[in-house]
């Protein structure tokens, strides 16, 4: 057996390089690049092994390890899962600051190889600089608060380790069913430490995505349900997306007339404006399609998870509705009491197409279906058009942004009030069009998101809308953006506040309290005004302010013209949100309070708890 000498850092970048995905494109590399902020526990050992390869494998310099790992997934989601990049960070606290974007991953369901720098497996100088020692188990560091956000985890202690470990890493990569992020704490003194490896170990491995047939037996179960239906409703999730039938979905749709309803994560499944396109759905959905949801005899959901935000919290969908679940995780097509019909969503819709021949829905429910369309599309119109007052709605903003928008370009958002905007009033008729992180909705995802999406589409226009909470908890990887030479769009909406989380207090009863700035705890003189178009261009890019949305129109044409990174921000209404459409959502309210707001807004609760039982 022909060996190689390499130490641990060196084995890992080689094996990922020799990692290769087959794509509608042909054959790419797996991994596109590595983020990485060095310190001690990885710029000797994995530094040191990604400057040699630097031209082939390049690794991109952050400001911030969340955001960079942020980046990575947003990269990852853009192509679809097919490509990723993997995320290194030092020992200790730049480890641990990948943790919430690990969950992230984990939540959405995107591949991501996290490699922190872990403290000494000899433990010979232990404890060393930022170690968390544990008194109890000394083999527990910090890294292992990577475990319940990884969806594989292992801890590298002996170099040979490698031989087991980084193929079942790439297998929870690559899997469609288990996808999602994978770790391998890498201490930094195994880092260095050498191993003869097979030669073989490094041969070129090309990954293709497994398309799994649905069984018989729950084929034929759901055949019989779906036969049985007159009004039907098909949810479009990401599945459709990562599983690359889009074609096979609206021939599917298109065949039987069947009316969809997206999620945030199935947005753009179907262009806006196909026939069946009812709108979004749950509780930031269209009124279209949630009406037909009520009233539906049967849901078939279609690669998606069925959350609480696009189940209405399991009040929405019809008590009485049958649901038909096309999943290819077994652990999601049971979920609301579905019928499981676990299989790729591609090949399982083109048998269904084909089994379903002569099935045809009630002309009145198709009726009623594009009855309800034209009216959603009427409030979309008028929700967006600009209003000419003082402080514009985020309803304003979103009907500005999307005109601005060419037919590739895409919106990147996660946090706050502005997923709800969007998903109701957002038009793409690209696939890739619409990236919200909602899984997990994390605020400071979106501009480091941006970055990731601009670098996996560079032919788009990237445009990132992000409110003042989420722009001042993460906003460093804008100078990362203008460093590389990956130009993003911002609009930045300044309400003064978490004015999303403020609304939902005083609809759970509360007064105002802690999310507004003038109503936190400040000095006399209130929370100082910031200047994000000033911060911005301090970073190095383009900006400027803006107060009304004919200026705002202006701006983007002067921002999508522009070389680099360009921020536009504007002051928006706080209380101003789309009442058309939406969905009662499940946030407890206290049983017993001095307020008799709060009182009120518990026997609401009350009411929709009752109706939610009947979902169980």
């Amino acid at each position: 057996m022909t060996t190689i000498k390499l130490t641990m850092a060196q084995a890992v970048v080689r094996f990922m390089m020799a990692q290769k995905v087959e794509t509608d494109s042909g054959i790419q590399p797996m991994f596109v690049g590595v983020w990485g902020i060095f310190g001690h526990g990885n710029v000797a050992g994995l530094g040191e092994a990604l400057y040699h390869v630097k031209d082939k494998l390049p690794t991109y310099r952050a400001h911030n390890e969340q955001g960079m790992a942020h980046a990575a997934i947003a990269y990852s989601k853009t192509k679809n899962r097919q490509q990723m990049m993997a995320c290194t960070a030092s020992a200790g606290p730049g480890a641990v600051n990948m943790v919430t974007a690990a969950a992230v991953a984990h939540v959405n369901r995107i591949p991501v190889l996290f490699l922190p720098g872990d403290t000494f497996a000899t433990r010979m100088p232990d404890p060393v600089l930022q170690q968390v020692e544990n008194f109890q188990d000394m083999t527990i560091t910090s890294n292992d608060c990577f475990r319940p956000v990884s969806r594989f985890f292992d801890r590298i202690t002996r170099p040979e380790q490698l031989l087991t470990s980084l193929p079942q890493a790439m297998r929870v990569l690559m899997d469609p069913i288990e996808c999602g992020p994978a770790t391998l704490a890498l201490p930094q003194d195994v880092q260095t430490m050498t191993f003869d490896y097979p030669l073989s170990f490094f041969d070129e491995k090309v990954h293709r995505l497994r398309r799994q047939e649905p069984d018989f037996y729950e084929l034929n179960d759901a055949l019989k349900l779906i036969r049985q239906a007159r009004k039907p409703v098909v949810i479009a999730g990401g599945g459709v997306h990562y599983s690359g039938a889009l074609k096979e979905f609206d021939n599917f749709v298109s065949q039987f007339q069947l009316p969809v309803g997206e999620t945030q994560a199935g947005k753009g499944a179907l262009p806006w404006d196909h026939k069946y396109n009812m709108g979004t759905i749950g509780v930031t959905g269209a009124a279209s399609t949630n009406k037909l949801c009520a009233e539906a005899d049967l849901i078939i959901a279609i690669g998606t998870r069925l959350g609480d935000f696009a189940s209405g919290s399991r009040s929405m969908i019809n008590p009485d509705a049958k649901i038909v679940s096309i999943n290819v995780a077994s652990f999601d097509a049971i979920k609301h009491k579905g019928q499981a019909l676990v299989g790729d969503a591609k090949l399982t819709l083109t048998l269904l197409s084909k089994a379903l021949q002569g099935w045809k829905i009630d002309t009145d429910w198709s009726v009623k279906a594009e009855a309800e369309r034209v009216d959603w599309q009427k409030v979309i119109d008028k929700v967006t058009a600009d209003r000419g007052t003082q402080l514009p709605s985020d309803g304003e903003v979103v009907g500005a942004v999307n005109r601005a928008a060419g037919e590739k370009d895409m919106v990147v958002c996660a946090a706050g009030g502005l997923p709800g905007e969007l998903q109701k009033l957002w038009r793409t008729r690209y696939s890739r069009g619409y990236h919200m992180e909602y899984g997990y909705s994390c605020m400071g995802y979106e501009l480091a998101g941006g970055l990731g999406a601009k670098m996996a589409s560079p032919q788009s226009e990237v445009f990132v809308m992000v409110g003042d909470g989420s722009y001042l908890m993460l906003n460093s990887e804008i100078a990362t953006s203008v460093m590389i030479g990956q130009k993003i769009i911002m609009v930045v909406l300044d309400n003064r506040g978490y004015g999303c989380i403020h609304r939902l207090q005083q609809f759970c009863g509360g007064p105002g309290f802690n999310n507004m700035l003038d109503d936190c705890l400040t000095i006399p003189e209130g929370a100082p005004k910031i200047d994000f178009a000033a911060h911005a261009k301090s970073m190095g890019a383009s900006s400027e302010k803006v107060t009304t949305i004919a200026e705002l129109e202006e701006a983007l044409v002067r921002a999508k013209a522009s070389p680099i990174s360009y921020l536009i921000t504007l002051d928006t209404d706080p209380d101003i949100t789309t009442e058309n459409g939406g969905h009662w959502w499940d946030v407890a309210v206290p049983e017993v309070s001095e307020r008799e707001q709060v009182r009120q807004a518990r026997k609401t609760y009350d009411a929709h708890k009752a109706r939610q039982f009947k979902n169980l």
